[in-house]
């Protein structure tokens, strides 16, 4: 994604928050280890099947009218301590 518009918003949750428009651009990535994951609470009518992930994530965000600007580091430099990817089912249509 590039160039989303967003809002810097410094004050929220605060009732009387400025909004300032910005722009910020991510690059995501998504790895499967092929390791089965499964999260169920029948009870609330959940289910989440996939398999353990790798993501590595990149961002940008610009805050133009403060003269802001911020980058993290590159992606190949990115980990994360937990992702999964798969399919969820919750609400009405949760099949028992």
């Amino acid at each position: 994604m590039r160039n989303v518009d967003v809002v810097d918003q410094p004050r929220w949750p605060a009732l009387d928050a400025t909004t300032t428009p910005a722009k910020m651009s991510f690059k995501m990535v998504w790895k499967s280890s092929g390791e089965p994951a499964k999260y169920e609470d029948a009870s609330k009518h959940f289910r989440f099947t996939g398999t353990r992930a790798i993501c590595q994530m990149e961002v940008q965000v610009d805050v133009p009218s403060i003269g802001f600007s911020w980058k993290s580091d590159p992606l190949d430099t990115s980990k994360c301590d937990f992702a999964i990817m798969g399919e969820e089912v919750n609400g009405r249509y949760y099949d028992t």
